[in-house]
């Protein structure tokens, strides 16, 4: 069993029952069940949706991506063994502890493998919601050249880099390309006010004004819980995206609920506390991924540069990382998931063959 096969870096492949195209994102594809299999699931395993509610089956993969391109390593290697299944259950945590906590519930249904979701449609929010602790990264460097301004909040002087903000903001940017929005620049993850939020709550797809506050509301308080957990496992919880949208339950209620996925070190920042403490960033994040490419190519502009974005692709597809950047990163993902689940990420001799089982024996999905 080479380290290649353990890895599933192609997911749009899969046999099951769809008549509509795989949507393949960077990491996640979504299958689109049919009207007639979202019934009978609805049906036979109780969810608490409306009768006809859409359903998919979402499927996650070892893929990697950083500044938007998708990397592989040497021999083979097309993603990083173990990273889809150590997402997954970060993911699968927070959602549940969100619940426990009475916050809101998600988009997933069902978890019949550690690489698959069932999730219901939503209506997403059209932003990305980005919670900020600390000022570092992208904040920093706008920061440390003289900006003061970050999304409609002014910033005071003397802020130090990687240390405590005055208070946790709220930094949104738009996700996808939303048009004819007054003063919101018609491109994917641009900065915007709450300002632009409230003048324009319908083109973000809020249903009411009244659910700005409660998205902010469930972003902070999502903020805390994860904060206040990664805390007693000696993490320090920086800066994350969170992702909203609607649902209708069983009853015929629209809901606020989470989505895509939470508190992962792919959406978030986390340290270690006590190397933070120390005077070190120990980074248990893609950031640290991000820092290894940067310091890897001759020019790193190329990654930073939105312009480049031709160079980047052909970057990522030319070049064949070494292997142990990789196994860094698995480590990583594998590490910060076993400290916040508690439990064991057990990596899969043949995971496709695994999701096809299960979904043909317990679900019915694979013809």
């Amino acid at each position: 069993m080479s380290l290649a096969d353990q890895v599933l870096a192609v997911n749009d492949d899969l046999p099951i029952r769809t008549h509509l195209p795989v949507h393949s994102g960077k990491v996640r594809s979504v299958y689109w069940l049919t009207d007639a299999d979202s019934q009978r699931l609805i049906k036979e395993k109780g969810y608490d949706v409306a009768p006809d509610a859409p359903l998919a089956i979402m499927v996650i993969s070892d893929r990697i991506s950083a500044f938007d391109c998708i990397w592989h390593g040497e021999g083979g290697l097309k993603g990083v063994p173990g990273k889809g299944a150590a997402l997954n259950a970060i993911s699968n945590h927070w959602f549940k502890l969100f619940k426990d906590s009475g916050l809101a519930d998600s988009h997933i249904l069902d978890i019949p493998h550690p690489f698959v979701w069932i999730v219901q449609k939503a209506k997403p929010v059209m932003i990305e919601a980005i919670c900020r602790k600390y000022i570092t990264g992208s904040m920093w460097r706008a920061y440390s050249k003289g900006e003061r301004e970050f999304c409609g909040i002014a910033l005071p002087d003397g802020l130090e880099k990687d240390k405590q903000l005055p208070e946790l903001l709220i930094t949104p940017s738009t996700k996808g390309i939303l048009k004819g929005i007054p003063g919101v620049p018609e491109a994917d993850d641009v900065n915007i006010t709450r300002q632009n939020i409230e003048d324009n709550f319908a083109a973000f797809n809020f249903s009411s004004a009244d659910d700005i506050n409660r998205y902010e509301t469930l972003l902070k308080e999502g903020f805390g819980v994860i904060s206040e957990a990664l805390a007693a496992v000696g993490q320090t919880f920086v800066d994350t995206k969170f992702e909203f949208g609607y649902v209708t339950d069983a009853a015929g209620n629209e809901k606020l609920i989470y989505m895509d996925e939470v508190g992962t070190p792919d959406s978030s920042r986390i340290w270690d506390t006590a190397e933070y403490d120390a005077g070190n960033i120990v980074e248990n994040s893609k950031e640290g991924f991000r820092q290894f490419l940067l310091n890897h190519f001759p020019d790193p502009d190329i990654l930073l540069n939105k312009d480049r974005m031709p160079e980047r692709d052909a970057l990522a597809r030319d070049n064949a990382l070494p292997v142990e950047s990789l196994m860094d990163v698995s480590r990583t993902y594998i590490g910060i998931a076993e400290k916040i689940t508690g439990q064991p990420i057990h990596l899969s001799d043949n995971p496709k063959q695994e999701i096809i089982d299960i979904l043909k024996a317990e679900y019915g999905l694979i013809d």
